[in-house]
């Protein structure tokens, strides 16, 4: 293929590239791309090897206790306990056979997560913008870019307007570079000075460009180093303290294991038997699964977020999220529908219109009539369409629009006084323009009309308004206070003629303009937003909204959107600009509107507020943000409007721009947490119950209640599995009306110490107790004894299950319903006991056989106890905590 032979682009011009590639200037057809796409195959990178099934399964061993398992399978076998050794084997395949089933199932939903995030290119095919799967994009295509694009491919430059692109992915430099399609470079020169060259995986930083496919897939600069690229990503930092955890209680239990045997040693104890039981006794006791069911927890609420909305980029952003104390977020497309209608017209002369009609009716509804106003009217429909950047395209009914929303008002409008922008630049041909940027506040275009040149500006008013004869300025300032105040996004438009001296359009063209008029754009709040926000407040979360609209119009939308919070303090960006120090800081953490806020602006204002105390989510969609969603506690990107750059560097991803999935991020968020520290409970108190039930029975002098495959029946087999259903709980009652905990709190405070120890003392304490009176007693032999102990600790383990099913609420409040999968684990736990206990074989190498009806009822009966323990607890301990969790959220400095 041509097109993918070593040819070094930068060397070559515009025209010479297309011709080269097959291509054109209005791009391929789509017939064309097809057979392209079909000849070339897909723009793919490619993909590290993944580990096959078979890999992921020898994985689950590379674990230092089950290292020590493994030998001292081989040690028992060695002395020729084949029984004790086939069964341990048994237990260790079973247990890595479900954890490969996991973590397969998590790579491949890592698998889709990617795919979700790919990037989607805006192309010229059958010479109309359109946007297509990046996989589809193919050599000769023409694909353009604006502000936060990604590039999809490797593309030779048609043309370029302002562009700097990040290029640190493939050379290191942070700084962007100043692109031109018009330099071109020396065939040696380094990737970093291909100036006329835009490579896969860079961003758009800043201004507009076209370029011609030239390389796709692994033949880009970007797929011959996607080997590199690709590696672990790091782990969740509450995974990380789990993982520590666990490794000072598994020395803890390593020293208490040690004393155990070698006081069984010294008691004359047979070593094979002693060493078994220390590894069965360690294996146990130590929560070597804590870190991977803590996964599975925060696996389960990222799953869960997906169904409502939310794709977790980062798995700390789970429980981030849920330990939010405020939210700041965009207002436009997030709090919005981003449906803008123009609604409203003002003309010199203190004349409005009120915009009527649905669709593409004629504007036959200006009030008053227009009459000798009509060509006025008009003029200002031109300049906004000619100064544009949309696409619309109507057949019949049906309208499809891209771009800018601002831009597609215009277009529309103009629509429905029967204007159609390609007949309109016909007539005046573009000659150059300023595009949109956030910090810019406007954009321009310059037409020739006739022989003439003529520029067209729309923007803020106070951005457009200096260009203009200073005589409009009071009237049409006061007229856009006016429509701001009743909640009108508001622009301004004008035009006038050009001094051009043939280069790039830049602002001091721009001056003695004549104002065509303000346009008043409704972006109408989404129906959900003013409830989704009532469920913030309750919770205990603040709300803030950053936007760049007028402050009058910021805080109309917010007064709609939050009617109950009437003390709405606005600061805007320039005031901002003009605080230091101790003012600023105040002036940011007292507001509750940020208007007129430049993007650069986001940082500085998050950065506050985390000062202030608070734990910031941040919503973001442009290509400035990126600074600050990285800054941000909790960074949301806009899945549906957000640029590239901005989706990649968030830790969440809202797929419908929809300020009510962030809250529903949140509620899922603290469901997960609390689903971790019900695991830690019901891990922590058995390893505590197990240990104090071997150490008595050394202090005693009894034998010792389990035996090592008892020992790992118990954990491996069953707690396992009851481990995973609890990560599967569904949100508590009342969750959303907590105040949010604070991210430094840790999961091992007082409650959660308190409720592991009197469980793990008392499963303890009784366990042994049933043992002594078994064989001191009532005369049972070793045999039996353990029998119903092990029995015991089964059914202890079933019940202790259903308290660890809430920290708070009674058993007899949560409903059986809400974790099936929870209920099943133990059904299943105890069916599995109960056919071990007559199965050949299994039986006599657990050492188990059938009791009597009297003996299951009895220690039904003593396992049950702990749910009357751990109801205590809750009755007596639980109202004093219930106390302080469920008042009001604690204030925050400035809150």
């Amino acid at each position: 293929m041509e097109a993918y032979q070593p040819i070094a682009w930068h060397t070559l011009t515009a025209a010479e590239a297309l011709a080269r590639v097959g291509g054109a200037a209005e791009g391929l057809t789509a017939e064309e791309a097809s057979a392209r796409l079909a000849r070339d195959g897909p723009n793919r990178l490619p993909e590290p090897r993944r580990a096959s099934l078979a890999m992921v399964f020898l994985q689950q061993f590379r674990s230092p206790l089950i290292y020590v398992l493994v030998a001292a399978t081989s040690i028992s076998a060695a002395l020729g306990r084949w029984s004790d050794s086939v069964f341990v084997l048994v237990v260790l395949l079973v247990n890595a056979t479900l954890g490969a089933a996991q973590s397969w199932r998590a790579e491949t939903s890592a698998a889709a997560l990617n795919k979700t995030l790919a990037i989607i290119p805006t192309v010229l095919r059958d010479g109309r913008r359109t946007t297509v799967p990046v996989e589809t994009v193919v050599a000769g295509d023409v694909v353009l870019l604006e502000s936060g694009a990604a590039a999809p491919a490797d593309l030779r430059l048609l043309s370029t307007e302002q562009l700097r692109v990040d290029e640190s992915l493939l050379t290191g430099e942070s700084e962007a570079v100043e692109k031109d399609a018009t330099r071109l470079a020396p065939e040696a020169a380094a990737l970093g000075d291909r100036l006329d060259m835009v490579f896969a995986g860079t961003v758009v930083m800043t201004g507009r460009a076209s370029g011609v496919v030239c390389a796709v897939g692994e033949r880009t600069e970007l797929g011959g180093i996607a080997e590199s690229l690709a590696g672990p990503g790091a782990k969740p930092p509450l995974l990380l303290r789990m993982e520590a955890l666990s490794r000072r209680i598994a020395v803890a239990t390593l020293v208490i294991v040690v004393l155990l045997a070698a006081i069984q040693i010294l008691q004359g104890a047979p070593f094979a038997d002693v060493f078994l039981l220390a590894v069965a006794l360690a294996v146990s006791a130590i929560p070597e699964g804590l870190p991977m069911a803590i996964t599975i927890a925060l696996s389960v609420a990222a799953a869960r977020m997906v169904r409502r909305g939310v794709i977790v980029r980062r798995l700390p952003a789970v429980e981030g999220l849920g330990s939010c104390t405020l939210i700041a977020t965009d207002k436009t497309g997030t709090l919005t529908e981003n449906r803008l209608t123009i609604e409203r017209l003002w003309l010199p002369g203190a004349v409005g219109f009120e915009v009527t009609g649905e669709g593409l009716d004629l504007v036959g509804g200006l009030t008053p009539a227009p009459g000798e106003r009509q060509s006025e009217v008009e003029a200002l429909a031109v300049a906004g369409v000619l100064s544009n950047e949309a696409a619309l395209t109507v057949r019949g009914e049906a309208i499809q629009a891209s771009g800018d929303a601002v831009d597609v008002a215009f277009l529309v409008f103009g629509a429905k006084l029967g204007m159609e922008r390609r007949a309109l630049q016909e007539a005046a041909p573009l000659r150059a323009e300023i595009a949109y940027e956030p910090e810019r506040g406007y954009s321009a275009a310059l037409h020739v009309r006739g022989d003439a040149l003529e520029v067209s500006v729309k923007g803020a008013p106070e951005r457009v308004l200096p260009m203009c004869s200073p005589s409009d300025w009071d009237d049409a300032a006061l007229a856009a206070d006016g429509l701001a105040a009743q909640g009108y996004r508001v622009l301004a438009v004008a035009t006038g003629p050009a001094t051009w001296d043939g280069e790039a359009l830049a602002p001091e063209h721009l001056h003695d303009l004549r104002l065509l008029g303000l346009v008043g754009l409704i972006d109408p709040l989404r129906a959900e937003a003013p409830a989704a926000v009532a469920r913030c407040r309750e919770a205990g979360v603040d709300v803030r909204m950053i936007t760049g609209d007028h402050p009058r119009t910021a805080q109309a939308i917010f007064r709609q959107l939050d009617p109950a919070h009437t003390a709405q303090r606005i600061v805007t960006g320039a005031e901002l600009k003009g605080l230091q120090g101790a003012e600023l800081e105040q002036a940011i953490l007292t507001a509750d509107i940020y208007a007129r806020v430049e993007p650069s602006q986001k940082r500085l204002i998050v950065e506050a507020l985390q000062r202030g105390g608070h734990f910031v989510a941040l919503t973001g969609d442009g290509v400035n943000d990126a600074p600050a969603l990285q800054a941000a506690h909790v960074g949301v990107a806009m899945g549906a409007s957000g640029a590239d750059v901005a989706r990649s560097v968030a830790d969440l991803i809202i797929t419908d721009d929809n300020f009510a999935s962030i809250v529903n991020g949140v509620e899922e968020g603290r469901t997960a947490y609390d689903n971790i520290r019900k695991i830690v409970w019901l891990l922590i108190s058995t390893a505590i119950a197990e240990i104090l039930l071997f150490l008595l029975a050394i202090v005693t002098g009894v034998p010792m209640p389990l035996t090592a495959v008892q020992i790992l029946w118990l954990n491996l087999v069953h707690e396992g599995v009851q481990t995973a259903a609890l990560a599967l709980e569904s949100s508590e009652p009342g969750l959303m009306r907590r105040p949010p905990r604070s991210p430094r709190e840790p999961i091992f405070d007082r409650l959660m110490i308190e409720q592991c120890v009197l469980s793990g003392v008392y499963i303890g304490l009784v366990g042994f107790g049933l043992f002594w009176w078994l064989t001191e007693v009532a005369g049972y032999d070793t045999f039996a004894a353990r029998n119903l102990l092990l029995l015991f600790l089964v059914l202890f383990d079933n019940a202790h299950v259903l308290n660890c099913r809430s920290e708070r609420r009674s058993v007899t409040q949560v409903s059986w319903r809400a974790n099936p999968v929870l209920i099943a684990s133990m059904v299943g736990a105890q069916a599995l006991h109960i056919g071990a206990m007559y199965m050949p074989g299994l039986k006599d190498v657990l050492g188990l056989q059938p009791v009597s009806l009297l003996e299951w009822g009895g220690v039904l009966g003593l396992a049950a106890t702990i749910i009357l323990v751990a109801e205590l607890y809750k009755r007596l301990r639980v109202p004093g905590l219930l106390g302080r969790t469920m008042g009001a959220a604690p204030v925050h400095a400035g809150a």
